[in-house]
């Protein structure tokens, strides 16, 4: 080919006016680039979904929690706050009365595998045998122990209670007895001073005279005897459940103070037998399983 006809033939790739419409962004397929789109789409769309989801998760569980939850009002102390049942009452101290019903389903469930006690309440509850008994109750507070002060209601006592243990209160338990006219001043993570000011509020209240001590390591008994020594005078009698209490009970008639009659219940047949034979070996276990995080299915134990 002569230089002359390569010139013309080169002359025809057009002029720079006519390449404007050529950019330098990489050539897609059509099909791929639709696809680039809609999964963008997808994401954003998944996106919002998520915070909604989430948002509407949390609302959900704030709003129905029984513990934990910043519903709670976890920051602000109950002794701080104004709470009455839906009878008007107020003469209880719990963390949130709000939590009555959770509380209620729990005790309904314990009552079911306590038939000892649930006979006791059938049989006894016409004849009224501890009429005019006014018990303080200083023990731990969960289920079972409504139960029990259900029982002692229905067999006629008066019971004002507090908590022998500042961790292990089960709140919404506390509030369904709250809900069901029981002066009951306890919740989870007290602290020393609401402790007991918590114990105070059983002892010394308005037209009250205690006369029976229901204990669980001897502090009801401790300050009722230091502060209250004239009450202490008229109590009929203490039960005392726990070794501590007990051997604090020993101390207390040695020294000559124990003026008032005394019940060891921890050494009775009942509490050695069955309590510390099953009820320890099932916190054995259960303590197992949650300082080891296993399960035991599957296992030889």
């Amino acid at each position: 080919m002569k230089m002359s006809e390569m010139t013309e033939n080169h002359g025809n790739l057009g002029t720079k006016s006519d390449l404007t419409g050529i950019t330098d962004t990489p050539i897609t397929d059509p099909a791929s680039n639709k696809d680039a789109k809609t999964s963008g789409a997808l994401k954003k769309s998944s996106r919002y979904r998520s915070r909604s989801l989430s948002a509407s998760s949390t609302d959900s569980y704030s709003s129905t929690s029984c513990t934990g939850s910043s519903s709670d009002g976890d920051d602000v102390s109950p002794r701080e706050k104004i709470q009455s049942n839906s009878s008007g009452s107020n003469d209880f101290c719990v963390r949130n009365i709000n939590q009555q019903a959770f509380g209620r389903r729990e005790i309904d469930i314990a009552e079911q595998e306590m038939p000892g006690i649930m006979a006791l309440r059938k049989r006894a509850c016409d004849d009224k045998p501890l009429k005019n008994a006014k018990i303080i109750g200083c023990t731990h507070i969960n289920a079972q122990t409504a139960v029990l002060i259900e029982t002692l209601a229905a067999l006629g006592a008066s019971v004002r209670w507090a908590a022998c243990n500042i961790y292990s209160t089960q709140n919404e338990v506390a509030a369904a007895l709250a809900e069901a006219n029981f002066p009951i001043f306890a919740w989870r993570g007290e602290t020393e001073e609401d402790f007991w000011w918590s114990i105070d509020k059983c002892v010394n209240a308005e037209n009250w005279q205690p006369n029976m001590i229901l204990d669980d390591g001897g502090d009801a008994t401790h300050l009722m005897l230091k502060k209250y020594p004239a009450m202490f005078k008229l109590i009929k009698g203490i039960v005392e459940e726990s070794v501590t209490g007990v051997h604090r009970l020993y101390q207390l008639s040695k020294a000559g103070k124990l003026t008032v009659p005394a019940m060891n219940v921890n050494d009775s047949v009942t509490k050695t037998k069955f309590d510390n034979l099953y009820s320890c070996r099932e916190s054995i276990i259960d303590s197992l399983k949650r300082s080891t995080d296993i399960m035991f299915g599957g296992k030889q134990v």
